[in-house]
């Protein structure tokens, strides 16, 4: 299927004239459309609209303004109806009206520059759980707001926001967009959000938008039948009508093959980076746009969804290549992130299903003999396209600590998500994430040992961020050495990796970072997965000299229940190379460096 334009984004919907506003919707099916509102008493009669061809109707109407409700009337034969339209930016509510929005807003000259994918670090959060307010209620866009200067400190770069396309109800994870061009209103509405995008800005922090694309609704969706139309008692003009309509969310996959619901999508996608300044997009379950049943199988393919997916990344990689999407894929295939000249669906990175199951794995075992090192390198290593920051890494996201699994401490300890073994090793886990090559991500209030499981009912206890606030430290002090704040680290940022030692048996690995290497650039981890000090552990560093240790994540300062004392290393060239002599404590990672500038040779 080509990518056929059919009108553009500023055409559909409700457009504000210099005098009324001036409507046109798809509905090939009907017979009359006229569009009813508050501005003609909801007259059925009183603004019929005109049949331009194609499916499309079109009228202006003289005495609406900004702010009136309205819908479309549509009648097909005996099937009489009114609709939301399908283009609303703004509606009352999922099953209200939709409303004149004004998209003009005051962006102050907003120019910002979302960070290279090597200094990224994203930070994923839910605006209906993730400000502060009282009990409960449903958090908002400037309850977020409030927040930005925290994330600031924090050190993140990038925000990812679960969707907030307007969805059925109160609450919710935000996967059943009912309306994909409105924004959620008990969250604030589109101006709200337009507000937080300026907001993060200012602090040098990106917004990158969560999209549904996979699947529509399933309830409150006015797309359904929409004009009347259906075969199979399925969902009309906007959906497949056939066995491909199903998903595990119910039988609304929208139909990747029509023109016009492509270009719905299309527009969709780019009016996030064009009318709201996001940085980029991570789309939700791709494979489900790409195959009917969610796999590989060549048999369940939908190549018009893997074409739709090549259009939408095609043009914005022309148009924006300053920004990015981001494929929550889970089938770690390759294709997703390759080129489109070469055939790939042209995605900028993608979550990495091979990294988050083994380093979770890897943290939550009961018993270190049942931890396995080789399946944590195997992780740390991985990359698509040899391009490690084609990957997205995190040990925690909205999925991984919800549908039957909790939080890394709540799994590693269920009686006692802030214990030792649970701080432990949830931040070891993490010191994974951020010196593995990778595009970094943790999700909120994992950097103050939130417990429990993912729930829309459920806000963030931000008093635990004043009570962990050395661990909060401990991911501050991270995601600074990941970012090579202190101009140390910047082995941090580049593409190269050698695994220098693995003990299967005593659960310890070290691995060799590098940009291009030397002093201020290779970066020495170490990493100890086991209840015991790793004690006179002799391992090969990558130039000889002094080594500072830059992190030690058992430190006292990260928390009471921490308090060993690490020291520099000193690497002497020997048979065998550049070796030191670590000592590592249990369930811990040892970062070291060379300053920048020199090589400090040991006495």
């Amino acid at each position: 299927m080509s990518a056929t334009y059919v009108k553009p984004a500023s055409g559909m919907g409700s457009l504000v004239q210099q005098k009324g506003v001036s409507f046109r919707v798809w509905a090939p099916n009907a017979q009359f459309v006229s569009v009813i509102g508050t501005f003609n008493n909801w007259e059925k009669q009183a603004n019929p609209m005109a049949n331009e061809g194609n499916g499309y109707w079109y009228q202006d109407v003289a005495n609406a303004k900004v702010g009136d409700e309205y819908r479309y009337f549509l009648k097909n034969n005996e099937f009489e109806v009114t609709r939301i339209d399908p283009y609303a930016r703004q509606v009352t509510n999922s099953v209200g009206n939709t409303v004149v929005y004004d998209r003009a807003f005051d962006w102050q000259g907003d120019r910002f520059q979302l960070a290279p994918v090597n200094e990224m670090v994203i930070y994923e959060l839910h605006v209906g759980t993730f400000g502060e307010g009282k009990g409960n209620r449903v958090r908002t866009f400037q309850a977020a707001i409030e927040k930005l200067d925290y994330l600031q400190r924090l050190g993140v770069n990038a925000i990812e926001v679960m969707p907030v396309s307007e969805f059925a109800g109160e609450r919710s994870w935000g996967y059943n967009p009912a309306h994909l061009f409105a924004v959620e209103s008990n969250y604030g509405g589109p101006q709200a959000l337009k507000e937080l995008v300026k907001a993060a800005h200012k602090r040098g922090i990106g917004v990158l938008m969560d999209v549904v694309y996979n699947h529509f609704g399933p309830s409150d969706l006015d797309l359904w039948q929409f004009d009347g139309w259906q075969e199979n008692g399925k969902g009309g003009i906007y959906f497949y009508n056939d066995w491909r309509a199903a998903t595990p969310w119910g039988e609304t996959r929208p139909d990747y093959g029509r023109k016009e619901v492509r270009q719905f999508i299309r527009d969709s996608a780019i009016m996030w980076l064009e009318d709201f300044h996001m940085d980029g997009l991570r789309m939700d379950s791709t494979v489900y746009m790409r195959s009917v049943r969610g796999d590989d199988d060549p048999g369940c393919d939908l190549p018009d969804g893997w074409s739709l997916a090549q259009w939408i990344n095609g043009e914005i990689r022309k148009k924006y290549p300053e920004k990015i999407t981001i494929a929550e894929d889970l089938r770690d295939n390759a294709w997703l992130t390759k080129s489109i000249g070469e055939g790939g669906a042209g995605y900028h990175a993608q979550w990495c299903a091979q990294f988050v199951h083994p380093v979770r794995s890897v943290a939550i075992a009961v018993a270190d003999k049942s931890r396995s090192m080789n399946a944590l390198a195997q992780a740390i290593v991985q990359r698509f396209n040899d391009d490690p920051f084609q990957r997205v890494i995190y040990s925690e996201s909205h999925d991984e600590v919800a549908n039957g699994r909790a939080r890394i401490p709540q799994e590693i300890d269920a009686k006692n998500s802030e214990s030792w073994f649970a701080q432990k090793r949830s931040t070891l886990a993490a010191a994974i994430v951020f010196t593995s090559p990778g595009i970094p991500m943790i999700f909120q209030g994992q950097e103050f040992l939130s417990g429990g499981w993912f729930q829309d009912s459920q806000p963030l206890d931000w008093d635990q961020q004043e009570e962990y606030r050395g661990i909060v430290r401990l991911y501050r002090d991270l995601i600074q050495l990941r970012l090579n704040k202190q101009n140390a680290t910047r082995g941090l940022t580049g593409s190269n990796i050698n695994l220098v030692f693995l003990d299967e048996a005593k659960n310890l690995c070290a691995y060799h970072r590098w940009y291009e290497g030397g002093p201020g650039d290779d970066v020495f981890v170490a990493v100890n997965f086991a209840n015991s000090w790793a004690e006179n552990t002799t391992v090969a560093f990558p130039h000889e000299g002094l080594w500072r240790l830059r992190l030690n994540s058992d430190w006292s300062g990260y928390s009471p229940d921490f308090g060993s004392e690490a020291q520099d290393a000193i690497a002497k060239k020997q048979k065998g190379g550049f070796l030191a002599i670590l000592k590592i404590p249990p369930y811990t990672a040892l970062i070291y460096s060379q300053d920048a500038g020199k090589a400090e040779v040991g006495k």
